[in-house]
C-alpha cells in the first residue's frame, strides 16, 4: 500500500507592501499628477494675466480658510492617530478619533461651502472670470477629494463597528489613512498658491 503525502500548498508569505495599500500609493502618484497639472496650468495663466483678482472681482476670504486649513491639518493628525490606536488594540480611542476625523472634515467641506456660497454672491462665478473658473476648478478639485475621502472613512467607521478591523487586520484602514493624509498634504500647497499668492 502507498501513502501519497497530504499536499497542503506553500507556505504564505507575509507580502512587504500589502496589495490594497500598494494599490493605494499608485494611486496617489497619479492624483499627485492631476493636481500637479492644474497648479501648473494656474500658474501659468495667472502669470499671463496683470492684476489678480481682475478689476471687479471679490477677494478671497484668506483668513476663514486659513482657519478651515487648520481644521484639516488636525483632522490629518486624528487620522494618523486613528490607526495607531487601531495597530495597539485600544479600539474605544480608535472608534473616537475616526469619528473626530470625520467632524473634522465634514467641518472643513461646509466651511468651503459657505464660502463658495458667499463668493458667487459677491460676483465669483466659473464664468465671470478666467479667475473664478480657475479659482472654482483647483479648489472644486479638491472639495470633491474631501467629499470622496468622507464617504470613505463612513464606510470604514461602519466597518469598525463591526469589529472588522484589529491590531492583526486593519491593511484597509493604512490604504483608506493614506487617501484621507494625501487631501490633507495636498491642501497647505494649494491655499498658498491660490489664496495667498
Amino acid at each position: 500500500m502507498t501513502v501519497t503525502p497530504l499536499y497542503l500548498g506553500r507556505p504564505k508569505r507575509r507580502e512587504l507592501i500589502p496589495s490594497p495599500v500598494l494599490g493605494m500609493l499608485l494611486y496617489l502618484f497619479t492624483e499627485v499628477m492631476l493636481f500637479g497639472g492644474l497648479v501648473s496650468g494656474y500658474i501659468v495663466l495667472r502669470s499671463q494675466n496683470g492684476s489678480w483678482p481682475p478689476y471687479g472681482q471679490p477677494r478671497l476670504p484668506v483668513e476663514v480658510t486659513g482657519f478651515n486649513t487648520l481644521l484639516l491639518l488636525l483632522s490629518g493628525i486624528t487620522m494618523w492617530a486613528a490607526v495607531r490606536a487601531c495597530a495597539r488594540a485600544d479600539s474605544v480611542k480608535f472608534k473616537r478619533l475616526l469619528a473626530v476625523t470625520l467632524a473634522l472634515g465634514c467641518a472643513f467641506l461646509a466651511i468651503q461651502g459657505y464660502e463658495w456660497a458667499s463668493l458667487i454672491s459677491f460676483g465669483l462665478t466659473s464664468s465671470s472670470s478666467l479667475y473664478g473658473s480657475l479659482f472654482y476648478t483647483v479648489v472644486g478639485a479638491h472639495g470633491l477629494h474631501v467629499l470622496v475621502a468622507i464617504a470613505a472613512l463612513a464606510v470604514v467607521m461602519w466597518r469598525a463597528g463591526r469589529g472588522r478591523y484589529d491590531a492583526e487586520n486593519h491593511v484597509g484602514l493604512v490604504a483608506m489613512s493614506l487617501y484621507w493624509l494625501f487631501v490633507v498634504a495636498i491642501w497647505p500647497p494649494l491655499y498658498g498658491v491660490i489664496y495667498l499668492w
